[in-house]
């Protein structure tokens, strides 16, 4: 399986023949240790520091089809490269464009979004209760939630639904986690160090449900849930709703209650908190993790990860829309 690797230093990146060669510089301009990069081997990069490369070796990048995601100072995401669409497909572009244009497909398929995020949510309180933590009652409230999201009867009132049901559900986190408290949602800037750990992964899930996106004919600015903007990829946000509680979330629960992230790992910047080198090291190691770990799927009878998940929760999506099969979200069932 070809693997993500995360660039965290600024440095220069080139071609030394069939391999990616970065050279990390620090603040002084001397460079450190290069690390080689198998090509073969590599499926994405993340890159959260200054990059010095040509166009040349984006032209290589993209015949190998490379992605690459950037990062501002600030851990926001700033955009991706993206190889050239070899799976680029006019006809199911006019199909997803009609669905999401028609009130009543494109409800139904948000609601699909909102009903495998609620039972996600659900699942891991769930799974904390039956350890000890008290959740019973923001179990009831989320499922109640819930079950009014079939009974939406425009996006906006979904919307409205779903916030509540985060809300509730990040109300669960101080109970959830050993270490550390959050206040409330947090964004720009994330204002305590679980804010932080939601707002980084967040980002991290968003580029990998784009990169899924990606490797099918979806078109990834044609969204259904959160409305089609300029300059963002929304359907990458419609689908990342259904993964967040799955990877992001069980993955902060772990890193905290285990003590792998502290408060060393967190530094004050601009009126907000944001994790260091070593945090973001951390997590997005407990994340590949996680996106690595495989399953018995029911339908296909054979273990699947869930980063292949994510693509195969898009290739349902297309049944839908070209009015094959209905769509029916992941939920997890374990």
């Amino acid at each position: 399986m070809k693997k993500t690797y995360y660039l965290l230093n600024p440095g220069r990146m080139s071609r030394v023949d069939n391999t990616l060669k970065f050279t990390p510089v620090n603040e002084q301009g001397e460079e450190g240790p290069p690390k080689f990069l198998p090509v073969e081997n590599t499926d994405q990069l993340y890159v959260f520091g200054a990059l010095d490369a040509n166009s040349a070796l984006y032209n290589f990048l993209g015949k190998n089809d490379i992605t690459v995601h950037f990062f501002d100072y600030y851990e926001n995401y700033t955009g991706s490269f993206i190889p050239r669409d070899s799976l680029i497909s006019g006809r199911m572009v006019v199909e997803q464009v009609k669905a999401a244009l028609d009130n009543d497909r494109r409800l139904t398929i948000a609601r699909r979004f909102i009903e495998g995020a609620a039972f996600n949510i659900l699942k891991n309180l769930k799974y904390y209760d039956n350890r000890g933590k008290d959740l019973q009652p923001i179990i009831r409230t989320i499922a109640n939630l819930a079950d009014t999201v079939g009974d939406a009867p425009d996006i906006a009132s979904l919307m409205g639904t779903e916030g509540n049901i985060r809300q509730s559900y990040y109300d669960a986190f101080n109970l959830i986690l050993n270490s550390f408290s959050m206040n409330e949602r947090s964004r720009r800037p994330p204002r305590d160090e679980v804010n932080a750990l939601i707002s980084f992964g967040n980002m991290v899930c968003y580029s990998q449900c784009l990169r899924a996106i990606h490797q099918t004919q979806l078109h990834p600015a044609v969204s259904f849930l959160h409305v089609p903007g300029d300059r963002r990829y929304s359907l990458a946000l419609d689908i990342s709703e259904i993964f967040k509680p799955v990877l992001v979330d069980r993955v902060i629960f772990r890193v905290i209650n285990k003590k792998e992230i502290g408060p060393a790992d967190f530094e004050p910047k601009l009126g907000g908190l944001f994790l260091k080198q070593s945090g973001k090291k951390t997590f997005m190691q407990a994340f590949e993790e996680r996106l690595n770990e495989t399953f018995m799927h029911r339908t296909l009878k054979r273990n699947v990860s869930f980063k292949q998940l994510m693509r195969l929760e898009c290739y349902k999506l297309i049944k839908h829309i070209m009015q094959i099969e209905e769509y029916k979200p992941f939920k997890m069932y374990w």
